[in-house]
């Protein structure tokens, strides 16, 4: 029953223009009824006649994918009519670089904190010059990476991250929600 009223039922954008839903619309493959707002936002932005110029330019196997790219950067210049999904990306590409760096400064002190533990561990090779690096400042730090900071209950009292690392065999490798956490920084 439900599929049978959609055939009867116009496309969004014939709905939206108020006009009657040919059976060859260009537009009933990919403006379905049930998603209104998908239309209309392509409408308010590149306009009913330029969408059909350029979904009759292109090849029928290329059309949904420009439709897609089109709804999206409608629903993006809805949002944000100055930068639309330019906006989005800079943004995204922000919050990377500022991860990346984060890691770059955990991983840093991870090694610090590598280092300070090797002069004890492993007797000096001869003709090496180790050089000892100053920790003081390493150790007023915390390392805040997440809420996986062990203490008492930990034994070591450092960062021990819910993944294998290249050069330590001994972190704990499993999930990364193991021991209730979220996960979350």
């Amino acid at each position: 029953m439900a599929s049978s009223s959609s055939y009867n039922s116009p496309c969004a954008a014939c709905k939206f223009l108020r006009r009657k839903c040919m059976p060859g619309c260009i537009f009933a493959p990919y403006f379905p009824p049930e998603e209104p707002q998908k239309f209309a936002n392509v409408h308010k932005i590149f306009g009913a006649s330029n969408v059909t110029k350029l979904l009759n330019e292109l090849l029928p196997h290329q059309r949904e994918d420009a439709v897609n790219s089109l709804a999206y950067e409608a629903e993006a210049r809805v949002r944000d009519p100055v930068y639309g999904c330019v906006g989005a990306i800079s943004f995204l590409q922000r919050q990377v670089q500022r991860l990346q760096k984060e890691l770059e400064e955990a991983n840093a002190d991870l090694i610090r904190y590598a280092c300070n533990e090797i002069p004890t561990a492993l007797p000096p090779h001869p003709g090496v010059n180790l050089v000892q690096p100053n920790m003081a400042h390493a150790r007023s730090r915390p390392v805040l990476l997440s809420s996986r900071i062990f203490g008492n209950e930990g034994g070591s009292g450092f960062y021990q991250p819910p993944y294998s690392l290249p050069w330590d065999d001994t972190s704990p490798a499993g999930n990364i929600n193991e021991g209730g956490q979220d996960g979350s920084m």
